[in-house]
């Protein structure tokens, strides 16, 4: 049976991120610095996060878009040649 590896892959990337920032909210939260302090450097670890995410996602957008139209392209080169093997003269055995 056959898997698509594509299809889980975003998922175990998004788990890894999120696990990554939980650890790391985590790890700052434990140490010792004034609360002003861990809650900027948290803030900005989540900002750094999720612009992370965002250019991880817009480049699975990317990829998803050259996949589509590579597919896109094949099909439709596969109808041309359909549709000129329908109309060119096939010669029977008979005839040579």
């Amino acid at each position: 049976m056959s898997r698509d590896s594509g299809a889980g892959a975003g998922s175990v990337v998004l788990a890894f991120l999120m696990g990554a920032v939980a650890g790391a909210a985590v790890a700052l939260l434990y140490a010792p610095a004034p609360g002003r302090e861990t809650r900027e450097v948290v803030s900005e670890k989540v900002r750094e996060g999720r612009e992370r995410a965002n250019q991880a996602a817009a480049k699975g957008r990317e990829a998803v878009n050259r996949g589509r139209e590579t597919v896109t392209s094949a099909i439709e080169r596969g109808r041309e040649a359909y549709q000129q093997a329908r109309t060119t003269p096939t010669t029977s055995r008979d005839d040579a």
